[in-house]
Order: C-alpha cells, then sequence, then structure tokens
C-alpha cells in the first residue's frame, strides 16, 4: 500500500462530497469539512488516510464482533464466490450455506424456534417481522390485530417501516412517519425520566405503559410488541432488571406477540447469543443482523418461534415476501465461519465472564471525572452522560451539542466514540482483551479531559453562561 499522502486525501474527499450520499448525513456540512476517509482495519483498530491509528470502539457501527482482519471470513467469502457466488431462494430454490446457517441459528436460539427469515439488513428484517405478524394474525382469522406497540427512542431500521416502528422524532419528521399502524410507549430510561425513583420499581412501572397503550387502542387490535434488549442507537438505553420480565406478563396476558430486535444486541454482544432471555423476555420474533458476519458482509434475518411458524407453515398459504438476497449463499458462508470463531474463541463466555465485568469495572471509575454522570455497562455496550453539573444535576444546554465536542475531540485523539445527543457510547469489538479496555478507558479520560478544557475556554462551564443560554 502507497504512503497516505494529504493529496490523496483530498482527491477522495472531493470525489466523496461530489458524489456519494452518506446516511443520517448533513451534506452541505460535510462537503465543508470533508469525509474522513478510512483505508484498513487490523484487530481493534482502523486507520485513516493521513495514517491516523484509531481504537475503533463502535465495532464499525455494533457490528465488527471478531475485529478486522479476519483472513478465516475472506476465505469463506472468496471459496463460496468461486463455487456458488449467487443463487436465489425462490422457485422452491435452496443452497447449502443457507440451509445450514438457518440450523445453526436455531439451534444458538433456542428449542422455541423452528425457523429463519433471511434478509440483508436489520431494516429489512423487521418489515419482515411488520408483514410476517400481520399475515399471522390475518391467517388466524384476525386481520383487525394489525397494530404493533414500539418504543419512543428506538431504533429498528430506516427503511419506511423500520423507521416507523423506531420512535426517533427526527426521523418521523422526514417523509410522513410513522405509517399507519404503530403506536409507541415511553421509553425505559430510568436516569433521564426518573433518576429520584427506586430502579426495580421503575421497571415495572415502565412496562406497565405497555398495558396501558394496550388498553387505549384495543386488546383486540394489537398484533405485537417491538423493543431492543438495549436500547443501542437510542444512546445505550439499559432497562432495570425487573422491566422485561413485566413486559413479557404483559404480552402473554393479552396475547399479543413479542419481537425482540439484536440486531445490536445479538452474537454475544451482551454476553449471550441472544440476550431476550438472559433478561427475562420469551420472544416470539428475533431480529438480527450485524454480528451474524461481524459486518464483513450484508446479512440479517428473523429467528421465528414455532409459534408463528407452525400457523405460517400449515395455514398461511405463500407468504408473498422476500428479497433477491435472501440466503445469498456468500453472505450466509461468511456467517458459518464468523460463528465458528466465535464459538472457536469462546467470546460469549469471554464477554459474560471476563471482558463484560471488566468495562463494568474501568467504565465505573469515569465517574470521578467532572462531566461524566451515569456511566453503565452491559456486556461489550456502555454509555454515560455529559453533565454540567452533577451535583446539581445540571445538564449542558442542548443546543452547545456538547457530546458533538466531545465526539471531534475522541477522533482527534484516537479513538472512536458515539455521541447520542449529550450521551457518549461505546461498544468496542469482542476481541477485546483487558489490556484493550484499559487503553480504551485511558483514551476516554484523555478525551474528556480535552473536552473540559474546550468547554471552559468557552467559558460554558460558568453560571453566567447558563442564565444566558436559558434567557
Amino acid at each position: 500500500m502507497s504512503a497516505p499522502t494529504r493529496a490523496k486525501t483530498d482527491e477522495i474527499q472531493a470525489l466523496d462530497s461530489a458524489h456519494y450520499m452518506h446516511p443520517f448525513t448533513n451534506h452541505k456540512s460535510l462537503a465543508n469539512k470533508g469525509a474522513r476517509v478510512i483505508t484498513r482495519g487490523e484487530g481493534v483498530y482502523v486507520w485513516d488516510s493521513e495514517g491516523n491509528k484509531i481504537f475503533d470502539g463502535m465495532s464499525g457501527l455494533w457490528c465488527v464482533n471478531v475485529g478486522y482482519g479476519r483472513k478465516e471470513l475472506v476465505d469463506a467469502a472468496a471459496q463460496q464466490m468461486q463455487v456458488l457466488p449467487y443463487y436465489n431462494s425462490f422457485f422452491q430454490t435452496t443452497n447449502e450455506p443457507a440451509t445450514k446457517l438457518a440450523e445453526r441459528i436455531v439451534s444458538l436460539a433456542g428449542d422455541r424456534f423452528s425457523h429463519v427469515f433471511f434478509s440483508s439488513s436489520g431494516s429489512e428484517s423487521n418489515d419482515t417481522n411488520v408483514r410476517m405478524v400481520r399475515h399471522y394474525w390475518a391467517t388466524l382469522g384476525h386481520p383487525e390485530r394489525s397494530i404493533i406497540i414500539s418504543r419512543k427512542n428506538a431504533y429498528h431500521g430506516s427503511t419506511v417501516c423500520g423507521s416507523s416502528l423506531g420512535g426517533m422524532t427526527g426521523m418521523h419528521a422526514q417523509g410522513g412517519l410513522p405509517v399507519p399502524g404503530i403506536e409507541h410507549i415511553e421509553q425505559p430510561y430510568h436516569f433521564d425520566l426518573a433518576p429520584d425513583q427506586d430502579k426495580d420499581a421503575f421497571g415495572i412501572e415502565a412496562a406497565g405503559w405497555l398495558e396501558q397503550k394496550i388498553l387505549e387502542v384495543g386488546p383486540e387490535k394489537v398484533a405485537a410488541f417491538i423493543g431492543e434488549p438495549v436500547q443501542g442507537a437510542g444512546g445505550v438505553i439499559i432497562p432495570p432488571k425487573t422491566y422485561w420480565p413485566e413486559i413479557q406478563r404483559i404480552c402473554d396476558k393479552y396475547g399479543i406477540l413479542l419481537i425482540c430486535d439484536e440486531v445490536i444486541c445479538g452474537f454475544g454482544r451482551l454476553g449471550a447469543w441472544f440476550s431476550s432471555e438472559m433478561m427475562g423476555a420469551k420472544p416470539d420474533l428475533i431480529t438480527f443482523a450485524k454480528g451474524v458476519t461481524s459486518g464483513y458482509i450484508p446479512l440479517g434475518g428473523v429467528v421465528v418461534g414455532k409459534r408463528v411458524a407452525e400457523v405460517l407453515i400449515e395455514k398461511g398459504g405463500e407468504f408473498n415476501h422476500g428479497y433477491t438476497y435472501s440466503g445469498h449463499p456468500v453472505a450466509c458462508a461468511v456467517a458459518l465461519a464468523n460463528l465458528d470463531i466465535i464459538e472457536r474463541e469462546g467470546l460469549v463466555e469471554r464477554v459474560h465472564e471476563v471482558t463484560g465485568p471488566y468495562l463494568a469495572e474501568r467504565f465505573a471509575e469515569l465517574s470521578d471525572h467532572p462531566l461524566v454522570a451515569a456511566p453503565e455497562t452491559f456486556g461489550m455496550v456502555g454509555g454515560f452522560v455529559l453533565m454540567k453539573d452533577k451535583a446539581e444535576k445540571q445538564p449542558f444546554d442542548a443546543s452547545l451539542e456538547v457530546g458533538m465536542i466531545c465526539r471531534d475531540h475522541c477522533f482527534a485523539n484516537g479513538l472512536i466514540m458515539r455521541a447520542v445527543g449529550d450521551r457518549m457510547i461505546i461498544a468496542p469489538p469482542l476481541v477485546c482483551t483487558k489490556s484493550d479496555i484499559d487503553e480504551l478507558i485511558n483514551r476516554v479520560r484523555i478525551c474528556l479531559d480535552a473536552t473540559l478544557k474546550d468547554i471552559q475556554s468557552r467559558g460554558w462551564m460558568d453560571a453566567a453562561h447558563s442564565a444566558e443560554v436559558t434567557a
């Protein structure tokens, strides 16, 4: 590889600005700044076109679970492409990698599941869930049971159905969303909504909002509830331990289907292959993507419980839904090799027993920093809130975008963290060692110190500035 040059970076940035429309991006602002050009990855690091080595504290986009540079996955793709690079799963046709992967995923999900429907992403998978649960109830003679309840600040993809299921107002503001038949309840965010309330009691109360919504719209109209075990893109919102068992009780009481979106949480990230049951839920459908291939190639799907599969297969007739790349043989071959790595290296067990607890221990130490409030982790995800005054529970004014300032200091100091408002979040690769976690926390501290110095120089930490912003 040729040595990085500023001229090369400028060339790529110019082409990018002229032709590439990025997801979730203000393109005018990006054109003025120039995109960061990532050129390669190895282990837990990526490098940019200027030669800067960056600790990837977000695993790409929550997905590079086994780290970068895994030759086994490259070889699996190359071998499959030589044998059968593509064939569709329409017209009563299958392929060996897709069949073997479906069986493998079912075995990991547990006895209550029997089938897998493949897609290319979590967004497509959640579109599939909408079609599947409505077809399920129509097949049983209850087409009126079509409403799906989700949560505010949830993320379930960015297709029309996926973004409708999600509860992000910025997405709903564009494109006439949400579509009809989707309802939302408040998220179980203890720190934001009820910090002075007992956490377990809050978990029961937050789950109760589902029952209130069911009764509001009519139990006879509700098809399903969908939720992420831990909300990812919403800011790593970890619900109280009482939340999911109560959600399950309510779903059982009214007979509605439960969809657990494990696009982020699955395949070891929280310390289990699938985290739903560990948290007290027994889903009928599980959405997956990302970690199934560690992001090396697009693949997603839905793990279908026996309750749903038996109705659709025995009584449902033709399910008029699917994708060109459903069960893509190359993607499925890479997924099988990826699962081999996770099993061989014991990554699920390591996260549960070693690195997850160690990350929690080291992450909690950040609470001594003047800016950091409520640091918490679950497995290999974590988040904390940037606060102006922790003692007085005073946040920064949202218009200051302190989280984005912190994120910029992270990049400048060789670390990728994500800002969700003023909440900073991480999701490092599952292959992280204890020494990697030490490096991660040390880098976070450097970035927090740089952020504090920056905002102090702007006068944002003093009371006078608070009064000025409020006025």
